[in-house]
């Protein structure tokens, strides 16, 4: 699924479509998307490999957020609003939570909502499955 996503945000960038990033605020709760992001390269850090694979530059947004939605509790409706974004390409871990509740969020702000089947994942195939077919109804 990284990969796949990695791909998408090379396409994206390609089209001059702008790439955000929302990551859970973990550990020491500083909102220093930075530390954030050295902390989950380190060689030793779980899941580093595929950080680095997809990790931000510097002409991407980030936005920390401390539960599950991307819109709860931070500035994503202002960034969005100020790009001027009508449209979401949803793409990530958790699409039995984090995902959905996003996407639930973006679809009662009336935002036309994209979500690749092989760019989000859950804790098991099956549920990966199920997820996308009830964000698709969405």
């Amino acid at each position: 699924m990284v990969q796949r996503i990695a791909r998408l945000k090379k396409r994206a960038r390609a089209a001059g479509v702008p790439v955000i990033y929302i990551n859970d605020n973990v550990g020491r709760w500083r909102s220093d998307f930075p530390q954030l992001l050295r902390q989950s390269t380190r060689d030793h850090s779980l899941g580093s490999d595929i950080v680095r694979l997809v990790m931000q530059d510097a002409r991407d947004n980030c936005v920390l957020k401390p539960k599950h939605s991307a819109f709860f509790a931070t500035l994503l409706d202002t960034l969005l609003a100020y790009m001027g974004a009508k449209k979401l390409i949803l793409t990530g871990v958790s699409g039995n939570q984090c995902v959905l509740f996003t996407a639930n969020d973006a679809y009662v702000r009336d935002l036309e909502l994209h979500i690749p089947a092989d760019c989000i994942a859950s804790p098991t195939r099956r549920e990966t499955l199920q997820r996308y077919n009830t964000l698709r109804e969405c």
